[in-house]
């Protein structure tokens, strides 16, 4: 023990105290400091380091998305990993299913836009969602067909209404 944090009569350590003489700090002080360092790192990070505002929007518009009735459709096929490919065709265009329980959409991506049926064929809503973009409503016919003549850049995904059910696909780069 060091003799500068004892009482000099009974050699017992200063109540309150820690090594270096200043008294320790109680638990809400040390959430405040906790929180006034955070917040002061937060601070420099956004000087430093800022988020770009693209990511920022793709971050807000994903949350956006977050509909807890809303099934998520899993990638079951995407030809640019499960395909052969085709010689002679050198830029064939990407064909993409996803499943939904009981729903199946089959997705065409070309330099163009998107070509897609909804199966069972039924007739939904289809909104293109893609990155800082608002999404963009596609007509689905009674056969469950659609085209959307503007081609996905960068990350995109599909909201499909069938009724009262909403199915939303996986995210994927274009």
């Amino acid at each position: 023990m060091n003799d500068d944090h004892q009482f000099p009569e009974t050699g017992r350590e200063f109540p309150g105290r820690d090594g270096d003489g200043l008294p320790e700090p109680d638990a809400a002080d040390q959430e405040l400091a906790d929180s006034l360092l955070e917040e002061e790192l937060r601070g420099a990070a956004g000087v430093l380091d800022p988020v770009p505002e693209a990511l920022r929007q793709l971050a807000l518009d994903a949350y956006a998305l977050h509909d807890l009735d809303a099934r998520i459709a899993e990638l079951t096929f995407d030809s640019l990993v499960d395909a052969l490919p085709v010689r002679g065709v050198p830029d064939a265009p990407r064909m993409l299913t996803f499943s939904a329980g009981e729903v199946t959409v089959d997705v065409e991506v070309t330099e163009d836009g998107l070509i897609g049926q909804v199966l069972p064929p039924q007739t939904a809503r289809i909104e293109v969602l893609g990155g800082p973009r608002t999404a963009r409503a596609v007509t689905v016919d009674t056969l469950g067909r659609f085209t959307s003549d503007t081609p996905p850049a960068g990350p995109f995904a599909l909201r499909l209404r069938t009724g009262a059910e909403v199915i939303v696909t996986e995210w994927l780069r274009a």
